[in-house]
């Protein structure tokens, strides 16, 4: 079953489990029980014939679920996506039938630190999340130290190994798609305008490995601080340097409905406009005549919108983007849990099989530093919407 865990915040909410989910069959999504938001109490049976015994302050044993710890904010500034993450995650149990895994939920919020070791010293044997990766580098440590992995949400490549798995969407996995397209449409010569900031700095670097791996030139790359003056100085010198037929903007749908304009009005008239995965969290974009025909590289919304409106219809309002990597995570050990042994470590090896995993968006499988690989396809804006014009591959 699914559990929250609020410290210091109020009683522990709990939500309700159902049936599994094959991601993939899409009828199943659209058909899985929906419990009325507000009702407590657990769907899944309780283990039977055994006595539960206290592994901590308020947790009993489970000898035939496993545990698993979900970190998030539920509280604070971030509270927004983090209950996302952690709805979605219940909308997974509630899928798979919860049978073989027990959910708990922590709230980052209050302590990242606080929340690892509560949840280590209540039995959890796999952590999914942080969110943010400063908090990612609080709980590694901590969680290392116990012998329990982590599979984070952040997208932060820089906080992953040594038993750290990174499922956020890479900037650099996305750049490297949609440079890879633009190239089999005969672009050749990249220009680049990127956010000061970590960001910016893993997708500048992202452009300029992709771009040279393409056989292609890259012939300006400028920065900005997202100040307007800041903006335009960055884009006439990009400019003034040699043509170019391309341009990727690394940053969000609004601030390249900022730029753009300003592109074309110097040199960059009839220059591809290229985007990174952000956008495709801003669906509001694509009708802007300044994006028409831009192309970025994404996750698949297809099962995405199936979850969004189950998501709804639970929950009364709309997830954030982000929600399905919480759903994701839960199918993942689910299915890793078919041949994990109850009362044994987690199976960190499982995590790295080379023929991945699917979930709600799409496939994906850990590398050897710990890093998602993603299957992306690419998406084009225009008054109708985005629209996929280089479909995802189905696997690796």
């Amino acid at each position: 079953m699914a559990e929250e865990q609020a410290r210091g915040q109020g009683p522990a909410r709990r939500n309700m489990l159902s049936k599994w989910l094959t991601v993939g069959t899409l009828a199943l999504l659209a058909a899985c029980q929906v419990v009325p938001k507000g009702r407590p109490g657990p769907v899944a049976p309780p283990p039977t014939a055994t006595r539960p015994e206290p592994v901590g302050p308020s947790l009993p044993t489970d000898k035939e679920r496993h545990r698993v710890a979900l970190l998030a904010p539920l509280t604070g500034p971030n509270a927004g996506v983090g209950t996302s993450i952690s709805n979605a995650a219940n909308l997974a149990v509630m899928d798979t039938g919860g049978t073989k895994i027990r959910v708990t939920m922590y709230d980052t919020a209050t302590g990242a630190a606080a929340a690892a070791q509560r949840a280590i010293a209540e039995g959890n044997r796999v952590i999914l999340g942080p969110l943010l990766a400063e908090d990612v580098r609080i709980v590694a440590p901590i969680a290392r130290a116990a012998k329990v992995p982590l599979i984070a949400f952040s997208n932060d490549a820089g906080v992953a190994g040594n038993g750290t798995y990174v499922m956020g969407y890479s900037p650099g996995q996305s750049i490297n798609r949609v440079i890879d397209y633009a190239k089999s449409k005969g672009v050749t010569k990249f220009a680049g305008l990127v956010p000061i900031g970590l960001y910016g700095q893993r997708s500048s670097t992202a452009l300029l490995r992709a771009v040279e791996s393409s056989g292609g030139q890259v012939v300006s790359v400028q920065t900005f601080d997202r100040s307007a003056g800041s903006m335009k100085a960055a884009i006439v010198k990009m400019n003034a340097a040699s043509p170019y037929q391309a341009v990727l903007i690394a940053d969000s749908g609004r601030v390249a409905l900022t730029a753009v304009p300003l592109i074309r009005a110097g040199g960059g008239r009839s220059a591809q406009i290229l985007g990174t995965e952000l956008w495709n969290t801003e669906a509001g974009i694509a009708a802007s005549p300044a994006l028409k025909n831009a192309w970025f590289a994404s996750v698949s919304d297809g099962l995405y919108n199936q979850l969004a409106a189950k998501y709804r219809s639970r929950y009364g309002k709309s997830p954030y983007r982000l929600a399905s990597l919480g759903y994701d995570a839960v199918l993942l050990v689910t299915k890793i849990a078919a041949d994990w042994r109850v009362g044994t470590p987690f199976p960190q090896s499982a995590l790295t099989d080379a023929g991945g995993f699917s979930g709600i968006d799409g496939a994906f499988r850990f590398n050897r530093e710990g890093i998602a690989e993603r299957a992306l396809e690419v998406q084009q804006a225009g008054p109708g919407g985005f629209t996929v014009i280089s479909p995802a591959p189905r696997g690796f």
